[in-house]
């Protein structure tokens, strides 16, 4: 998963956990794409500083997904759901004379999805 996309959905599950000013360097960097340079001149920081805390503020993420696994949970979910769609796709185009696989394979991932929650 690329880094941007990865810090984004860690931050939208585990962000409130973090502090006020830590959210605010933080989104600056992943959601506005700010500079450490422009972030340390407006909060009246060194580029350092700015560094450590996004540093700090991706380890305190890290850590909170490696003991509680959401954002796993939810791409493993979201990948089902995607595999859902495309089989329901398959059989309203009529691609196969065995409907019953469809149902059978949608009756797994549905289970599979209920076990995750």
């Amino acid at each position: 998963m690329e880094k941007i996309v990865e810090q984004g959905l860690l931050y939208d599950f585990y962000g409130e956990l973090l502090t006020k000013h830590q959210q605010e360097i933080y989104e600056s960097v992943v959601y506005d794409n700010l500079s450490l340079g422009e972030i340390a001149e407006a909060e009246g920081v060194s580029r350092q500083a700015v560094h450590d805390i996004v540093r700090r503020c991706d380890r305190t993420l890290q850590g909170y997904e490696e003991k509680l696994g959401l954002v796993a949970r939810f791409m493993s979910i979201k990948d089902k759901i995607s595999q859902i769609s495309e089989l329901s796709a398959q059989y309203e185009e009529g691609d196969s004379k065995d409907w019953s696989s469809y149902g059978a394979r949608i009756r797994e991932l549905s289970e599979k999805i209920m076990q995750e929650l």
